[in-house]
């Protein structure tokens, strides 16, 4: 098997004295020197001729091998990747919720869009308070509420310190009047609308009691 290319061979000069046994065997034949230097020099092109067209044809094996490695490694990545997107898509048709979008609710800005009063007395108070009054069905609700409410009705309510006030009732109003849904039965969708807003809330309370 042939170990360097042939194609980089150099032809030697026959007529050096290195190839002196060479020619002389050609010599003892009937040809001249000069006649035994060029056909030694024949008889190299001849066989490095042959030795290129077995070299040629190797290299064209082994890149048709090489070629064929690859293609095949491309379809194993490529069923790798199907398998692994079919997988996904399994996962995630029985995972619905882990694949959820997280779309940030938008907090109201618009001042005419509160929560109900219940709702801001409980965080005022430091309470606890579903996230159901800050989805967009809660301050549906709320403004719904605050349409169809007395506008002076006013109930009498003990604070932590235990004095007694006065204070609209709508601020008191039952949160059983109205369905509510749990923080955990919430979707995503709604958590995502409630959570900042609640938040924005907060942090109004917290700046509106901050002294100036």
């Amino acid at each position: 098997m042939l170990q360097e290319n042939p194609n980089l061979a150099v032809q030697p000069d026959f007529t050096l004295q290195e190839h002196q046994l060479a020619r002389q065997q050609l010599v003892d034949g009937g040809f001249t020197d000069d006649q035994a230097a060029r056909s030694l020099a024949a008889l190299w092109t001849l066989a490095n001729n042959a030795d290129k067209e077995r070299w040629n044809l190797r290299q064209e094996r082994l890149q048709e091998a090489r070629e064929r490695e690859e293609e095949e490694e491309e379809q194993r990545q490529q069923l790798r990747q199907e398998e692994a997107e079919a997988a996904r898509l399994e996962d995630r048709k029985k995972n619905k919720n882990k694949y959820a979008p997280l779309v940030r609710g938008k907090a109201p800005s618009d001042p005419t869009i509160l929560p109900a009063q219940y709702a801001t007395r409980k965080l005022k108070a430091g309470d606890y308070c579903e996230l159901h009054y800050f989805t967009n069905r809660g301050l549906e609700d709320a403004q719904l509420a605050t349409l169809v409410a007395e506008p002076d009705a006013m109930v009498m309510l003990p604070s932590s310190e235990g004095i007694h006030s006065w204070i609209p009732a709508a601020a008191v109003k039952d949160p059983k009047a109205t369905p509510v849904v749990k923080d955990e039965h919430l979707s995503w969708e709604e958590f995502n609308e409630a959570a900042p807003r609640m938040v924005t809330s907060m942090r109004q309370r917290t700046d509106g009691d901050t002294p100036t």
